[in-house]
């Protein structure tokens, strides 16, 4: 029998790593911008075109290489950070596994420019296919330039499943947060295509946030600081009322690098219970620095995962030190036992006495007898309690909460009840019987099997979408022009958004153009929303499409319909008028979907009189 087992060549290896560490441009963007900050540069500057597939350039004034150096550093595993195995348990700098240059020459054409700070002249290597195509002296300046060109140009079916140019590119702008955000005495700038999307100064962590995310996170953010013998916490975190619906700025570094950890987030969003709602999550950006000895950071190739020795201990410290800061800035609410309440009483207006209370005896009460004559109540015990024609306006039966249950047995059946009790009487008596609301969430009202309970949130949700989609068909959408026009910032990444998206948003009755860097004029609004925050409902509507995008892969229309619809329909917690109400009821049961909101969360229940007859029932 012929052998069967060969080595691989180099070329084919190469490329078979390159897809361990280089799943797309924005990997790319990471492993350069972090050889340039080992390099210690001070000023780094990141370059893009067509979102990373066509170019992807960093230019640094760092240490630079030597000849020799610029040829070795794309061979497999060569790396200047470490000698021995045991340099690998004390890492201090962002890279040392030596495959990142590697794995790019494999995959693109790569043209590399350096010069060291002790030469006159430097040094540009072109390689392609990890092969080398040239070799020569060049006049550079001090530091290192690495320019990826085509990026998969030689694997074809890596290249086809990248997504479109406007998903790599907030990828490649998460990558460049990241690093920057780490390193915020470095001066960054990026640009894409002709435009400069970042320009950061050097600076503080507080005015590195800021530049990228906008001026308004300058009143968002509490410190937090705490040292410890095995771990040193500081860094920020958003206050409760700017908790998002989605996992937005979101950052664990630990010694300066970039990772994902759970077990962490947990401890964060621990520290946030009982002061945001169960389904959103608080901002934050937390650096930890610790002994290297005592974590592994050699478990994963993008090394966004590591391994700490002591987790738990960890957590607890990462856990005191957020709820210490939430009590020291009055975020979370404090106990004082050494105040004394009854200074608390507001004094009694002038003129005014203190009345003594005092207590009424009824000498002719008698429990057991079938009626009462005293003064203070009189008449039969049965005249305490609604007739039955109005037993409709006391019903409160706990079980509604169940129409919150998501699961999709329970929703189905839910579905198929209330179909079949409404389909025969909501053209009869259900529009003329009385409605009430209860708790300003659920529209209550009779029917001839027993009652109906309406979640006016999810209904009026399930309204706007449909209302919106039909919009986008007839393109026909009214627009209120504003009296005064307004601008508002949005994050780069929002921004970006924006352009992808403009046409749809422009299409739902929005008059919106462009005004600076960043920033968006508007002109005119759907008429749908006077009286809304603009700048408030642009954020919740951004972040509600990027959430879309991720979990469900709508296209843009359908996902702009139901980012607005779920912006603008009626509010958990609003009081309604009837007519509103009526209003309300009249317009769901004119949709195509009546029976679901457009997340699948059913919009009516039905409670039978056997159901509430049953809860009587002596057990």
């Amino acid at each position: 029998m012929s052998d069967l087992i060969r080595v691989l060549p180099d070329d084919v290896a190469n490329q078979i790593a390159a897809g361990e560490v280089i799943q797309r441009p924005s990997a790319a963007v990471k492993e350069l911008l972090e050889n340039a900050i080992d390099s210690g540069a001070q000023n780094i500057r990141l370059l893009i075109k067509e979102s990373g597939k066509g170019l992807v350039q960093v230019i640094d004034d760092g240490c630079g290489m030597s000849e020799n150096d610029a040829i070795l550093c794309f061979e497999r595993h060569a790396t200047s950070k470490i000698e021995k195995a045991k340099d690998i348990f004390a890492i201090s700098t962002m890279g040392f596994r030596g495959e990142a240059l590697s794995s790019i020459a494999a995959i693109s054409k790569v043209v590399l420019k350096s010069k060291s700070l002790d030469s006159e002249l430097g040094v540009e290597v072109t390689m392609e296919g990890s092969k080398i195509i040239s070799k020569e002296v060049v006049a550079c300046a001090k530091g290192t330039s690495v320019a990826i060109k085509n990026l998969f140009y030689n694997v074809p079916a890596r290249r086809n499943f990248l997504k479109s140019n406007s998903v790599e590119l907030r990828h490649i702008i998460d990558e460049f947060q990241r690093v920057a955000i780490a390193h915020a005495d470095i001066k960054f700038v990026m640009n894409n295509e002709k435009n400069e999307t970042f320009h950061l100064f050097g600076g503080s962590l507080r005015q590195r946030i800021v530049g990228i995310f906008g001026n308004k996170y300058n009143q968002r953010l509490v410190p937090i600081e705490e040292e410890a013998s095995i771990v040193n916490v500081k860094g920020f975190i958003g206050k409760p009322e700017f908790a998002r619906k989605s996992r937005g700025e979101q950052y664990f570094f630990v010694n300066g690098r970039f990772i994902k950890n759970g077990y962490l987030h947990h401890a964060v969003q621990n520290a946030f219970q009982d002061l945001i709602p169960r389904d959103t999550f608080p901002s934050y950006f937390v650096f930890l620095e610790m002994d290297p000895a005592t974590i592994d950071v050699n478990i994963h190739p993008t090394k966004t995962e590591i391994k700490f020795d002591n987790d738990r201990a960890i957590y607890a410290i990462l856990l005191a030190s957020i709820k210490q800061s939430l009590g020291k800035y009055n975020i979370a609410p404090v106990l004082d036992f050494e105040r004394e309440p009854s200074f608390d009483v507001p004094p009694l207006p002038e003129g005014k006495e203190v009345i003594p209370p005092s207590i009424k005896i009824d000498p002719n009460y008698n429990p057991f007898e079938g009626s009462v004559d005293s003064n203070t109540n009189k008449g039969n015990w049965e005249d305490m309690f609604p007739k039955e024609e109005d037993q409709i306006k006391y019903v409160v039966d706990p079980t509604i909460g169940s129409i919150m249950d998501t699961d999709s047995s329970k929703l189905q059946n839910q579905s198929m009840l209330v179909q079949s009790n409404l389909e025969f009487e909501k053209e009869t008596s259900f529009s003329n019987n009385p409605l009430f609301q209860l708790h300003n969430l659920f529209i209550v009202t009779q029917i001839k099997s027993g009652l109906v309970v309406i979640h006016q949130h999810y209904a009026s949700e399930r309204i706007y979408y449909e209302k919106y989609l039909k919009m986008y068909n007839n393109n026909k959408i009214p627009s209120q022009q504003q009296l005064f026009s307004q601008t508002i910032e949005l994050s780069t990444i929002d921004f970006e958004l924006y352009q992808e998206i403009e046409e749809e948003i422009n299409s739902l009755g929005f008059n919106l153009s462009v005004f600076g860097k960043n920033t968006l004029l508007i002109e005119g609004i759907p008429a749908d929303v006077i009286g809304e925050d603009i700048e408030q409902l642009f954020s919740q509507i951004f972040e509600q499409y990027k959430n879309n995008l991720d979990d469900l892969k709508l296209d843009k229309r359908e996902n702009m319909a139901r980012s607005l619809a779920k912006n603008t329909s009626v509010k958990v917690g609003k009081m309604l008028q009837i007519e509103e109400m009526r209003d309300l009821i009249d317009q769901l049961f004119g949709c195509e979907i009546p029976y679901y909101s457009p997340d699948g969360y059913p919009t009516i229940s039905t409670l039978s009189v056997d159901y509430l007859n049953q809860k009587f029932v002596k057990r």
